[in-house]
């Protein structure tokens, strides 16, 4: 159960080192969701590529800070862990706020980013209503009281149809976050705005988007894309915002094919 301080606050991570020559992908996972929802996608990846997973600060195990709220201080916390764990350069993936954080990485440390992968996501994610609204939810009855509607954001009818312990388990995760975290989480996101800086970014990019995905429509990824020089778009059929619980296979050949047709490297 690996810790470090980094940039004020105890972060939980895990990392697997890359073999020789083999890049190594960072994740940042998503509102509502510690690093475990990656677990089945990693376990797809090609042995020889490196991992870094971590929690982001005031989800999962990490701890809580002020400065939850602030996209630069998860940017800098990506760039800490991977100081700590010595990789220079990575390709970074990131889900729903996770794609923000990325971004930030690569508009504020391009040398660190080998490719981007931006998972059911956006440069503005939602609007001020919205999010002030989410946010006033939480605080009046905690994150329990969004769980229903948020579970048909994540998730494909017929996955929720199907009722399976994984749908559970996701539920579970998502009301045991703090609802400090969720909510500070939530204040950054209505204030995060890198539309302008997407067309800035100059390394090979994947889109990947969900059919049903209720919280980032493929509209919104494929516009997202749009704005990125050279981006690549794709579209994974039968799923909701969260693939990578729902369909980690696909996830996987996604991610382990567009490394190998950028020509990305340790």
């Amino acid at each position: 159960m690996p810790f470090v301080n980094v940039n004020g606050a105890a972060l939980h991570f895990a990392h697997k080192p890359a073999s020789a020559g083999a890049p190594t992908v960072v994740f940042s996972n998503s509102l509502g969701t510690d690093f475990r929802v990656w677990d089945e996608v990693v376990a797809r990846l090609p042995g020889e590529f490196g991992v870094l997973r971590s929690d982001k600060r005031s989800h999962g195990l990490s701890e809580f800070t002020e400065r939850a709220s602030e996209i630069s201080a998860h940017a800098g916390d990506v760039l800490a862990l991977m100081d700590h764990v010595k990789v220079d350069k990575a390709v970074l993936c990131g889900l729903s706020v996770g794609g923000l954080i990325v971004q930030e990485v690569v508009r504020t440390a391009p040398e660190r980013v080998s490719g981007l992968i931006l998972c059911c996501t956006g440069s503005k994610i939602g609007n001020d209503e919205m999010w002030s609204s989410r946010i006033a939810a939480v605080e009046e009855g905690g994150i329990a009281a969004l769980a229903d509607a948020v579970m048909e954001r994540w998730f494909s009818p017929a996955y929720r149809a199907a009722g399976s312990a994984t749908l559970m388990g996701a539920r579970l995760m998502l009301v045991r976050q703090p609802d400090a975290g969720y909510a500070a989480i939530s204040r950054m996101l209505r204030d995060t705005d890198l539309r302008d800086a997407a067309a800035s970014i100059a390394v090979p990019t994947l889109c990947i988007a969900g059919e049903y995905d209720g919280s980032t429509p493929p509209a919104l990824v494929k516009e997202t894309a749009d704005r990125i020089p050279g981006a690549e778009y794709a579209q994974i059929d039968g799923v909701g915002h969260i693939p990578c619980v729902e369909a980690p296979g696909a996830v996987a050949d996604q991610i382990a094919g567009f490394v190998s047709r950028s020509g990305l490297s340790g």
